[in-house]
């Protein structure tokens, strides 16, 4: 069924979607903010620094949350022959790869005033990077190859091969000493992080994700568009 999806259906919802989301973020966003800056506490550590921690955190997790999802579907694409799932994918590494970029100039940010130094090749900060690249390749495949099929191919290839990062990421902080803390919010186990901190967290995580979805939208928009254009009535 979904190899048959017509573009100007899916192009009918999709392209009503995004003022509402835009809407949805900007409020979000708005009370994530005064919730970060204002309203949560600094660290008794850390100071006012920690603050970058609600934007360098979220875009961690979207990041990686996005490259999973790229990859999964890449494995569909694979099984199924769908059209439809590397088109998503090519839609949603936009938006994955920028919130890689902050998490990662974010965290030099933050490593400056807590670490001294704005760069270490410490376990995680170098497996983040490491995902950047395969990001990057993956969004280069789609502009080398001019040829549709070889570009979902090669552009599968490189985010399955990619999703193999994303694990080592997550408990690179366990499997090895590293200067990064351990994960303070956990979800099989207890979350370390005080209320105050984890509900603006909470908050700006879903208006990064939302933010991300716009993108998303903007870009699948574009694609049904040029699919449109080539006189395709089908995907």
């Amino acid at each position: 069924m979904l190899n048959s999806l017509e573009p100007n259906k899916i192009f009918a919802i999709t392209s009503r979607a995004p003022k509402y989301v835009l809407f949805l973020f900007v409020i979000v966003f708005s009370i994530g903010l005064t919730e970060a800056l204002f309203l949560s506490p600094e660290d008794y550590k850390q100071s006012h620094s920690v603050r970058i921690m609600y934007v360098h955190v979220p875009s961690a997790w979207i990041s990686l949350g996005i490259f999973s999802i790229i990859a999964f579907l890449s494995i569909l694409s694979f099984i199924f022959k769908n059209k439809n799932f590397p088109l998503i994918s090519k839609s949603l590494a936009p938006s994955g790869f920028i919130f890689n970029i902050i998490a990662l100039v974010t965290g030099a940010i933050w490593g400056k005033p807590t670490w001294g130094t704005w760069w270490a090749w410490d376990a995680r900060i170098t497996s983040m990077l490491i995902l950047a690249l395969f990001y990057s390749m993956y969004l280069l495949s789609w502009k080398i190859f001019k040829n549709d099929e070889k570009a979902v191919k090669i552009s599968s290839i490189i985010a399955i091969l990619g999703v193999i990062n994303v694990p080592i990421i997550k408990f690179s902080v366990d499997w090895w000493s590293t200067l990064h803390q351990s994960s303070s919010v956990k979800i099989l186990s207890t979350t370390t992080i005080h209320t105050s901190m984890l509900i603006p967290l909470a908050i700006m995580t879903a208006a990064f994700t939302l933010f991300s979805i716009l993108i998303f939208l903007m870009k699948y928009n574009t694609e049904l568009i040029k699919i449109k254009n080539k006189g395709l009535d089908r995907l």
